[in-house]
C-alpha cells in the first residue's frame, strides 16, 4: 500500500504543527515565568535575609577590595600549589600616552594634501655595516614557536610581514626554518636557553639579531616540562626525550658579567655586518643597562615596558616588576641621544595614536605583540568559542591549532597593521609632516603637569616657548 503525500496533505501538516508550536509557546510561558520569578525570588530573599557566613553576598565586601582576577587566580593557586602562569600581560593600567595629544597648526601653517606621499620607512642600527630598513615602523614581536605560538601561527604572521614589507622576530623558542623563509626580513633571538646561541646557519637567515635578556612580563629563569614542551619544537630544540627545558640567566657563552666582551665579539663576528639588538625589560636602572649596551657596541636596544605581555609567566613578575614604557622611552632617549642606536619600543601599544606618538618621543620603531596576535584568529574565532579562548587557534600546545587558516590569519594581520599605519599616515598629514624624521616632542601636548614633567612635552596651560 503506497501513501502519497499531496501538497493539500503537506499544508494541513504545517497548519497543524505551527497551532501545537503555539499552544506548547503559551502553555510553557508562563509555566517558564513562575520558574525563573521562584528562582530570583528566593535568590534575592536569601541575600537580603541570610547571614553573611550563608550568604553569597560574603563576596562582595572583599571584591570591593579585590578584583574578579584576584579570586580566580587565589583559586587557581589553591587548586595545584604550583606556580601559576598568565597570558598576555598585566592588567594594571600604568602611566601611559594617554594624557598627551597632538598639537597641529592650522592658520600659520597649512596640512598636508590628501595625495601627499608619507615616509614611514624606518632604518635600525644605521651603524652596521648591513642596516634593517623597513617600510613601517611597526614591526612584529616577539613571539617564539614552542614555548608560545604554533607552527601555523609563526607562518602566518611571517607572511604578513612580507606582505607589510616589515620585520617579525623568531622569539625565544627553536629556529623554525619554514618562518625565516616566509618572512620579509627576520629578527633572530639569540636566547637564554641550550639552544639560544644559535647555528652559523640559522644566523644567516636573520636580518638582525636580538640578545634576549629579559622582556616586560618577565625576567630570570623559567622551567617548561617535558610534557609541556613535545613534538617537533623539541627535536628543534634537540633535547632529550623526558628531559624538562631550563632556561638560563644570560645566552649561551655568558656565565658572568665579565664574558659580555668575548660574547660580543664572536656574535659580530658571526652576524656579518647585520645589526645586532639588546632587548631588555625596562626597570629603573635602564641607564645602567643602556651603559653596558654601549659599551658593548650594540646597534640598537629593545626596551619592553611594563605593560607587554608572554603567552605565560607568573602574575608577580607582570604586575610588579618593571617601569611603564613611557617613562622608559624617555630615559632611554635622554641617555642615548647623542649615540646612532636605534630604540625599539614595546609593550603596551594597541592603537596607531599610542605608536605615533613613541615615534614623536624618539622611537626608530614599535613592536606590536597583542595585536598581531589576536588578528591572527580573526573571522576564525567560530572554530574555539564558546567552549575555548580564541588564543587556543594559536598556541602550540593546543589540539586546534591545525585549524587555524594560515593564509586568511596572515591576511588579517596584515590589514590589522595596514590599516593601523595608514590612519598614522592620516595623523602626520594633518600634522604638515611628510616623514618620520620631521616627528619631534613639539607635535604633542600634554593634559597634566605630571606627563609635561616626565615627557618634557609642553603643558597644555603653558604658553608656547617658541615658533616651530
Amino acid at each position: 500500500m503506497h501513501i502519497i503525500i499531496t501538497e493539500y496533505h503537506l499544508i494541513w501538516f504545517l497548519i497543524i504543527l505551527t497551532i501545537m508550536l503555539t499552544a506548547s509557546w503559551f502553555l510553557a510561558k508562563p509555566i517558564l515565568r513562575y520558574i525563573i520569578n521562584r528562582i530570583s525570588d528566593d535568590s534575592i530573599s536569601k541575600l537580603l535575609t541570610e547571614d553573611y557566613d550563608q550568604n553569597l553576598a560574603e563576596l562582595l565586601p572583599s571584591l570591593t577590595r579585590l578584583s574578579t582576577l584576584n579570586l580566580i587566580e587565589m583559586s587557581l593557586r589553591a587548586e595545584k600549589g604550583k606556580i601559576i602562569t598568565r597570558p598576555l600581560g598585566s592588567p594594571k593600567h600604568f602611566l601611559n600616552f594617554d594624557n598627551l595629544l597632538f598639537s597641529p597648526r592650522q592658520m600659520s601653517k597649512l596640512t598636508l594634501p590628501n595625495n601627499t606621499k608619507i615616509d614611514m620607512s624606518a632604518v635600525i642600527g644605521p651603524n652596521s655595516k648591513q642596516p634593517l630598513s623597513i617600510k613601517i615602523p611597526l614591526m612584529i614581536g616577539a613571539m617564539s614557536y614552542g614555548l608560545g605560538l604554533s607552527e601555523e601561527a609563526k607562518l602566518a604572521l611571517a607572511r604578513s610581514s612580507r606582505t607589510l614589507q616589515t620585520a617579525t622576530c623568531s622569539g625565544e623558542g627553536p629556529f623554525l626554518a619554514e618562518e625565516a623563509k616566509a618572512a620579509g626580513k627576520f629578527v633572530l633571538q639569540i636566547s637564554r636557553w641550550s639552544w639560544g646561541a644559535r647555528t652559523d646557519q640559522e644566523i644567516a637567515a636573520a636580518d638582525m639579531l636580538e640578545v634576549q635578556m629579559g622582556q616586560g612580563a618577565d625576567l630570570g629563569t623559567a622551567r617548561i616540562e617535558a610534557k609541556d614542551f613535545e613534538g617537533k619544537a623539541r627535536i628543534l630544540a634537540g633535547l632529550e626525550p623526558g628531559s624538562a627545558a631550563i632556561s638560563l640567566p644570560a645566552p649561551p657563552g655568558v656565565e658572568r658579567p665579565d664574558d659580555w666582551p668575548i660574547f660580543m665579539k664572536n656574535l659580530r663576528t658571526r652576524s656579518k655586518g647585520i645589526p645586532i639588538a639588546l632587548k631588555i625589560m625596562a626597570t629603573n636602572r635602564i641607564e645602567e643597562e643602556l651603559a653596558v649596551a654601549v659599551s658593548l657596541g650594540f646597534d640598537a636596544v629593545v626596551i619592553d615596558g611594563a605593560e607587554g605581555g608572554s603567552h605565560g609567566t607568573a602574575p608577580i613578575k607582570q604586575d610588579d616588576f618593571g617601569i611603564p614604557s613611557l617613562p622608559a622611552l624617555i630615559r632611554a632617549k635622554n641617555y642615548l641621544k647623542n649615540s646612532n642606536i636605534s630604540i625599539i619600543i614595546s609593550g603596551g601599544f594597541f592603537t596607531p595614536g599610542q605608536c605615533l606618538k613613541a615615534l614623536c618621543l624618539g622611537a626608530d620603531a614599535i613592536y606590536l605583540g597583542t595585536v598581531p596576535l589576536l588578528a591572527l584568529v580573526h573571522r576564525q574565532i567560530e572554530k574555539a568559542i564558546p567552549w575555548e579562548p580564541p588564543t587556543t587557534l594559536v598556541y602550540y600546545n593546543s589540539p586546534t591549532k591545525t585549524q587555524l587558516n594560515i593564509d586568511l590569519a596572515a591576511k588579517s594581520v596584515s590589514n590589522s597593521l595596514k590599516s593601523m599605519a595608514l590612519e598614522m599616515e592620516e595623523a602626520m598629514r594633518a600634522l604638515g609632516k611628510s616623514s618620520l624624521a620631521e616627528l619631534d616632542p613639539s607635535d604633542l601636548v600634554a593634559l597634566d603637569s605630571k606627563t609635561a614633567d616626565i615627557t618634557g612635552v609642553r603643558f597644555v596651560l603653558d604658553p608656547p616657548q617658541n615658533n616651530r
